[in-house]
């Protein structure tokens, strides 16, 4: 069946980096569109990033754009979200997802921006 695990999360200061890692498994990686979604506390699921099969196409939500960058490494069925100059509005749990709705995704890696 479909599996995502996300990794890389943890507790940063604003300004400071992270890179997400999601593993994927039980579909064909190559063939799907990917995303980041994220939850921040008390709020609904916000898309962030996506990635066309080939990874030459990205796009981003405007808060995240120039500090986010998305790839993905086919050879490796493995999605990837690094983020810089974090800021303490980037807190939420980051998911990894087959659609942008985020219906079909993992079970999440808690980022938390905090001095």
């Amino acid at each position: 069946q479909v599996q995502l695990v996300e990794s890389g999360g943890g507790l940063v200061q604003p300004g400071g980096s992270l890179r997400l890692s999601c593993a994927a498994s039980g579909f064909a990686f190559s063939t799907y569109w990917m995303y980041w979604v994220r939850q921040a506390p008390g709020k609904g699921l916000e898309w962030v990033s996506s990635i066309n099969t080939g990874g030459a196409g990205t796009y981003y939500v405007d808060s995240v754009k120039g500090r986010f960058t998305i790839s993905r490494d086919n050879a490796k069925n493995t999605l990837y979200l690094q983020m810089n100059s974090l800021q303490s509005d980037d807190t939420a749990v980051y998911y990894c997802a087959r659609d942008s709705s985020g219906r079909v995704r993992g079970q999440g890696t808690q980022v938390t921006v905090s001095s």
